[in-house]
């Protein structure tokens, strides 16, 4: 009779090392050292008044990791980041173990405002120290065009059979 290694289905402690989780040359290291060594997080920061009461709050730098980790993956609800803050490795190595409710994602998202320009104005001067900008064109798009989306215009209309005497069933 055939033998099979055992499956283990009980509960096992793995360690795991965060910081060796976000390979060197990928695009979520990239983003840490970005995030962590280039960018200025004091205007967000200054924001924050919890230093004599209240709960701490998650850190705008982390917050901002993990919301720009999960627009690189095409994930854009709040909800489905905030399930892979606690379910994916990269996203609870990137948010430092911070699993964050899904409405301080989407608050944080929304209060973000003029800080946001800010932060990516950084991000183009660091890239442009880099040497990544070409300098011969560089465009950023975001025209709203009007558009015509009525579910009555794309509904498909009914297939209709039709009998061998050419008669509509």
């Amino acid at each position: 009779m055939a033998r099979f290694k055992p499956i283990q289905k009980g509960l096992m402690l793995l360690p795991v090392d965060f910081s060796r989780q976000l390979i060197p040359g990928s695009f979520e290291h990239a983003l840490c050292y970005l995030v962590d060594h280039e960018l200025d997080f004091s205007g967000l920061r200054e924001r924050y008044r919890n230093d004599a009461q209240g709960t701490s709050a998650y850190d705008p730098a982390v917050l901002f990791k993990i919301i720009l980790l999960a627009y690189s993956r095409g994930l854009i609800g709040s909800r489905r980041i905030e399930a892979m803050c606690r379910q994916n490795i990269l996203f609870i190595a990137v948010a430092g173990d911070n699993q964050p409710h899904f409405t301080t994602l989407a608050a944080f998202i929304a209060e973000l405002g003029d800080e946001v320009a800010k932060l990516f104005a950084q991000v183009l001067v660091v890239c442009d120290r880099q040497g990544l900008i070409g300098r011969e064109l560089f465009a950023i798009d975001g025209v709203k065009l009007p558009s015509n989306a009525r579910l009555k215009r794309w509904k498909k209309p009914r297939s209709r059979c039709w009998h061998v005497t050419g008669k509509q069933i």
